[in-house]
């Protein structure tokens, strides 16, 4: 927010299942952002409430629902809690909540390679994990000063393996929805004004 950055303007953010992160996205950008659950983090949540040999049809039932359009995707997913329900009420809740987060980006209209990518936080995690295994030898941090060249000296070397997201030529459709809903914000601060 310091360097600029509208918190007025409507944003998808893409967040694991941590309530304050989601929190802090209300408190700092308000509550009417688009955003979405990580579905890898949904996945592994669920089958850790699962014996081992309902993993598979949990992974199957889930990536299948979110193929679908939101509504029906939802519904397939609320249908396959309430079955979970009977012998695991913990994998069932697990899978209810955040649910409609777990579709935000079916319900902005995206193509399905877009949707695969901005589906997860993979984005950032590879990064850490690449920042993890630069950073696994040292010891002793001597200060925090210390970390932050690491971390950017590590970020430096590995940038030049990262690799365009999947679906970027077709950015351009998230930001039209974004613009849209832009839009409908302005139209209502206009209405509210008189």
């Amino acid at each position: 927010m310091a360097r600029g950055l509208r918190s007025s303007r409507p944003r998808l953010f893409v967040i694991d299942g941590s309530k304050a992160l989601r929190s802090a996205i209300d408190a700092v950008f308000g509550t009417g952002d688009f955003v979405q659950r990580c579905r890898n983090h949904k996945e592994r949540n669920v089958a850790g409430h699962l014996p081992r040999v309902q993993h598979e049809q949990a992974r199957a039932t889930l990536r299948a629902a979110w193929k679908l359009d939101a509504a029906e995707g939802m519904a397939r997913v609320e249908q396959y809690a309430s079955w979970l329900e009977l012998k695991w009420p913990t994998a069932a809740a697990s899978l209810r909540e955040g649910l409609e987060e777990m579709f935000t980006i079916n319900r902005l209209g995206l193509p399905s390679q877009l949707r695969r990518c901005l589906g997860t936080t993979n984005i950032i995690d590879n990064g850490h994990s690449a920042l993890r295994d630069r950073a696994r030898r040292v010891k002793n941090w001597q200060s925090g000063s210390m970390a932050v060249r690491w971390t950017a000296a590590a970020f430096a070397a590995i940038s030049g393996k990262f690799r365009r997201i999947m679906g970027y030529a077709d950015l351009w459709m998230l930001k039209a929805a974004l613009d849209e809903r832009d839009e409908d914000w302005c139209l209502a601060d206009q209405a509210k004004a008189g």
